[in-house]
C-alpha cells in the first residue's frame, strides 16, 4: 500500500500546529486559497435538493456545459465526451486502471501520479524535465528513456503530461509538448494531460494542449479545484477523444466509475453546469484569481532569489521549485544535506512549511522542494476577499507579514555559520 499523500500530510500537519497556537507560514499546500463567489454559493444551496444518483458519466446539462467549455478552449467537443467525477483524482485513478501499460512521468512530478500507479501494480519511468519548465519530460531524454524501460521489462503505455505544472509552477513550452506528443504516437502511448491549472496562466500566456497534436489518443482531465477554488467541493471532469479508442476508454472509465463512484453529486453537478458555462463573473472572478496569484507568487520568488535559490521564475498557479544548491556549502555547515533536511529546519527552526522535491519524485540529495504561496492571502474571508481585490495586495498587513516571515526565515537558514576551532 501506499503512504499517506505527502501534500495532505503536510497540510494536516501544519493547520495542527496553527491549531495549537505556533505561528506558522504555510507554504506546503496547493489549496487555491480563495473564498466562493456568493452566486456559486447560491447555486448549491438552490440544487440541495437533488439528491437522485443521475447518469454515471454526469447529467446532459452539466456534460453540455463542459463541452462548450472546451469549445470555447479550442478544442471543439461533443457532450458524450465528458466524464465527471468527484475531484479529478478519481479520474486519473480510473485512466491509469483502464489504459494498458506502465506510467511514464516527467520528473519531478505531483506526488499523486506515482502513487496511484503503485496502487494500480505499475511501474514508474521517470524522465527529467527540461530546463525551461517542467510538466512535460525533457523529449531529448524520452525516447531513449522509453528504449531502456522496454529493454529492462517495462512496458510503457501512458505518458502523463501537466500544463501548466505542479511542482514547478511553469508552462511546459509548446515545442517540447509536440516533440513528446510525437514521440507519444511513435511508441504507441496514450497521453493523459492534467490540465486543471490551465485558467491559471500568469500574463494571458496560454498553455499548450497536447490533444491538438495527438487528438485521437490524448484524454484530458480538469477539474474546479484550482481555477474557482473549490477543493473541498470535489468537482472534476474529463475529455475523451473521439474515434474507436476514445469510446473503448469511455466505456471502460464509465464501468470503473459505476462501481466505484457512481456519479458526482447532483448538487455539485448544478454547480459545475453554471460555472461551465463562463458566465461574466464567473470569468472575472478567474481573472481576479489569476493576476493575484501572479503578483504573489513572483513577490515571494524574489524572496528566494534574492537569498541565493536558483528559481525558475512563475508562469502559472502558484507553485514555485526552488534549489538551495548554490548554498550548499553554507547549509551543509548546519547539517544540512538534502530537500528533506532543508524543509525540516525551514519547519522546526524558523516555522515555514514546504515540501520536500523527494516527495514529487526527485532526486535524493537534492537541495529541491516545492513552495504553494496560494495560503498568503488571509486567514478570514473577508482577508481573502480583500486581497483578491486589492490594487496592492501585498501591502496589505497579513500579506506583507508573511512576506517578511519568508524573508527572516530565508536569511536565518541561508547565512553562513562559523566553522568550528
Amino acid at each position: 500500500m501506499t503512504n499517506h499523500s505527502a501534500t495532505l500530510a503536510i497540510d494536516e500537519r501544519l493547520r495542527a500546529r496553527r491549531a495549537a497556537g505556533e505561528k506558522v507560514l504555510h507554504l506546503g499546500f496547493g489549496e487555491a486559497g480563495l473564498p466562493v463567489p456568493p452566486a456559486v454559493t447560491e447555486v448549491l444551496a438552490g440544487a440541495a435538493g437533488r439528491n437522485g444518483y443521475g447518469p454515471v458519466a454526469g447529467s446532459v446539462e452539466a456534460r453540455e456545459a463542459a463541452a462548450g467549455w472546451f469549445s470555447r478552449r479550442g478544442l471543439p467537443t461533443d457532450a458524450d465526451r465528458i466524464l465527471f467525477a468527484p475531484g479529478s483524482k478519481a479520474l486519473l485513478y480510473a485512466l491509469l486502471t483502464a489504459i494498458p501499460g506502465d506510467v511514464v512521468l516527467p520528473c519531478p512530478a505531483w506526488v499523486t501520479y506515482a502513487a496511484q500507479a503503485a496502487l494500480a501494480g505499475k511501474r514508474v519511468i521517470g524522465v527529467p524535465i527540461p530546463e525551461e519548465a517542467g510538466g512535460v519530460p525533457d523529449p531529448a531524454l524520452l525516447e531513449q528513456a522509453l528504449k531502456d524501460a522496454r529493454a529492462d521489462g517495462a512496458d510503457p503505455g501512458i505518458l502523463i503530461l501537466t500544463v501548466p505544472d505542479n511542482p514547478t509552477g511553469t508552462v511546459a513550452r509548446a515545442e517540447h509538448v509536440r516533440d513528446v506528443c510525437a514521440i507519444a504516437e511513435r511508441f504507441g502511448l496514450a497521453v493523459v494531460s492534467d490540465e486543471i491549472y490551465a485558467e491559471l496562466c500568469h500574463a494571458d500566456r496560454e498553455a499548450p494542449r497536447a490533444a491538438r497534436h495527438l487528438p485521437e489518443r490524448t484524454v484530458v482531465t480538469s477539474g474546479l479545484s484550482k481555477s474557482m477554488a473549490l477543493g473541498g467541493w470535489r468537482i472534476g471532469f474529463a475529455r475523451v477523444p473521439d474515434g474507436e479508442w476514445g469510446d473503448r476508454l469511455r466505456a471502460d472509465l464509465i464501468g470503473v466509475a459505476s462501481e466505484i463512484w457512481s456519479g458526482l453529486a447532483a448538487p455539485m453537478q448544478a454547480v459545475a453546469t453554471h460555472i461551465l458555462g463562463d458566465p461574466p463573473e464567473i470569468l472575472a472572478h478567474v481573472r481576479a484569481a489569476r493576476a493575484l496569484h501572479d503578483v504573489v507568487a513572483r513577490a515571494v520568488h524574489a524572496r528566494f532569489t534574492a537569498a541565493g535559490a536558483l528559481c525558475r521564475p512563475p508562469e502559472a498557479g502558484f507553485y514555485l521549485y526552488p534549489d538551495l544548491e548554490p548554498l550548499r556549502r553554507n547549509l551543509a555547515a548546519q547539517g544540512i544535506h538534502d530537500g528533506a533536511a532543508v524543509s525540516t529546519a525551514l519547519l522546526e527552526r524558523h516555522g515555514v512549511g514546504v515540501l520536500t522535491g523527494e516527495a514529487f519524485g526527485d532526486r535524493a540529495g537534492a537541495l529541491r522542494f516545492r513552495v504553494a504561496t496560494s495560503l498568503l492571502y488571509g486567514d478570514t474571508d473577508a482577508e481573502r476577499w480583500q486581497t483578491l481585490h486589492s490594487d496592492d495586495p501585498l501591502a496589505l498587513p497579513w500579506v506583507a507579514a508573511s512576506l517578511e516571515h519568508l524573508r527572516d526565515a530565508l536569511t536565518g537558514l541561508t547565512t553562513p555559520t562559523a566553522s568550528p576551532r
